[in-house]
């Protein structure tokens, strides 16, 4: 019987303890262990042999929070003050209107998410940030079925549909869609959404997570998408994407390139298509409010 229990923060000896996992499942098919595993910081679903796993002290685990949250720090402060949301939205102003009487209106996010942890971190952010969010904890697999239904119900300016995702090591590499835990269900998602909107400046689409199938993500009808170097992405890298676009004018043209500089992973783990921002001015601001 297994040493190990749902919920155990661990890490993997042959990748010499690189990332750490949550242990969300364990599996006992034919008489072989399987460990099913969820990194606690990055967007990647894994699986090992009980024997490759190193339980985490809780002095490790806070160590290695505080160096990914240091990354996150650094690039919130990187970032111009004007795209900080309601808390500097005087830098969104027209100076030569009073600015007393005008009002602000970012797009809305739509952001669903098979990993429920991560879901409250990233709506945590967009609240942080200004941005309206809703979020809905959906499993992958159930994404392509729940994602219209929700669409009409919400009719969000920005859809996400992340959670975790993973490549599956064997000779066919990264050419076989069966080989990607999650993407396939990512792929399915997308298409649904632009059943429901097919316009790409109407619905920006972030899809994906950790070494999701990025070209077969982004011709199925995402804006944004990962993962082009199939690498990890992190959690938050989608809230990243989302204040970039719903904070840039609707009369401007956000560049792939100027977009996923603002993201932890960069061009290696994020990458998209010209896209129209979803900001708006409003004018005038009524005195009731």
């Amino acid at each position: 019987m297994s040493k190990l229990k749902i919920g155990d923060i661990v890490s993997r000896k042959s990748y010499n303890s690189d990332i750490l996992f949550k242990v969300v499942d364990i599996k006992n098919e034919n008489g072989k262990e399987t460990v099913v595993l969820r990194g606690i910081c990055y967007r990647l679903e894994a699986d090992a042999p009980e024997s490759d796993l190193i339980v985490q002290p809780e002095s490790s685990v806070r160590e290695y929070n505080a160096r990914i949250n240091s990354k996150i720090n650094m690039k919130m402060r990187s970032l111009q003050p004007s795209r900080f949301g309601y808390m500097q939205k005087k830098f969104y102003r027209d100076l030569n209107i009073d600015s007393g009487l005008k009002f602000q209106r970012p797009g809305k996010v739509l952001h669903i998410d098979g990993d429920n942890d991560y879901l409250n971190t990233c709506l945590e952010k967009y609240k942080e940030l200004g941005i309206e969010a809703v979020g809905v904890h959906v499993k992958e697999k159930d994404q392509p079925s729940r994602v219209y239904d929700l669409l009409v119900q919400h009719k969000p300016d920005i859809l996400v549909l992340t959670g975790h995702d993973g490549v599956i090591k064997d000779e066919n590499g990264y050419s076989r869609l069966d080989n990607y835990r999650n993407s396939k269900y990512f792929i399915e998602a997308v298409k649904e959404a632009r059943r429901y909107e097919s316009n790409y400046d109407q619905l920006v689409i972030f899809a994906g997570a950790c070494q999701s199938m990025y070209h077969k993500i982004i011709e199925a009808g995402a804006n944004y998408a990962s993962a082009p170097y199939r690498v990890l992405i992190h959690a938050l890298d989608p809230v990243f994407i989302c204040k970039k676009v719903a904070f840039t004018g609707i009369d401007r043209i956000i560049s792939p390139e100027e977009a996923v500089s603002t993201t932890i992973s960069g061009f290696k783990g994020i990458g998209g298509i010209e896209t129209r921002g979803k900001y708006r001015d409003g004018y005038p601001l009524e005195p009731y409010k």
